[in-house]
């Protein structure tokens, strides 16, 4: 049944309280007997969250209402809606969320996807205030189960989440090699600049005429070191 809308209510939904300030007067304009049923409603939006319909889907009991996922959806489908939120009333008063009520979300967070339409929220409503699944962290711990997950579907995730690993830990891999050989080059550029300082204060020494001995032992090294230095340096200005 489609639930029309008054003029002091919203068409554009900005945030939960947007939704309930609609439904609950859509719950409150039921009568008496109405109220003490649970109803579950559909909002279906565009994707700006501009209101194209309200539909109530089931009437049930005081404690329970059945559902059936297609017709869930089937207007969103026919309207061509991108997003829908479910609005359903507790007349016990108690916003905890049921297993059922769980389950039932579960499943049509399933078919949303099939449909690609999101499920946005769930509300539970009384007349006086309400919970949101998605406020409660509630949406996004249903949007992970894989208990209405087609099998091939699940193996597929599984299949993904394995290359992602092996891609990522690839990565670091590299990484690593990369960081060793920077490392390295590093240090070699280190040590050949240190080289060079020394063979450059071993050459200045030796043309002052100081001796070999003496040089090795300013600089704080080997005396064959001093002495190669200043061979290299002979055959360079030879040649």
């Amino acid at each position: 049944m489609d639930i029309k809308l008054t003029k002091h209510d919203k068409r554009y939904i900005e945030s939960t309280d947007d939704v309930y300030s609609i439904m609950q007067r859509v719950l409150l304009r039921e009568n008496k007997i109405d109220q003490e049923k649970e109803h579950l409603w559909i909002i279906g939006m565009n994707q700006a969250g501009y209101i194209l319909y309200i539909e109530l889907i089931a009437l049930g009991s005081y404690k329970s209402v059945n559902i059936e996922p297609m017709n869930v959806f089937r207007v969103a489908v026919m309207k061509n809606a991108s997003c829908v939120i479910l609005v359903h009333n507790h007349p016990s008063g108690s916003l905890l969320p049921s297993a059922a009520d769980k389950d039932i979300t579960d499943r049509l967070i399933q078919v949303a996807h099939i449909l690609n339409i999101e499920l946005t929220d769930h509300l539970i409503i009384t007349p006086k205030t309400y919970i949101s699944f998605r406020s409660i962290k509630l949406m996004e711990e249903l949007e992970q189960s894989l208990k209405y997950v087609p099998t091939y579907q699940v193996v597929e995730r599984i299949r993904k989440q394995e290359k992602q690993i092996a891609k990522e830990k690839l990565a670091v891999e590299r990484d690593k090699t990369k960081t060793a050989q920077q490392k390295a080059k590093a240090e070699q550029a280190r040590r050949e600049e240190a080289e060079q300082k020394i063979a450059s204060a071993i050459q200045f020494l030796s043309e002052k005429e100081i001796p070999t001995e003496q040089i090795a032992s300013i600089l704080d090294i080997e005396v064959k070191e001093v002495k190669k230095v200043i061979k290299n340096k002979t055959v360079k200005v030879k040649e």
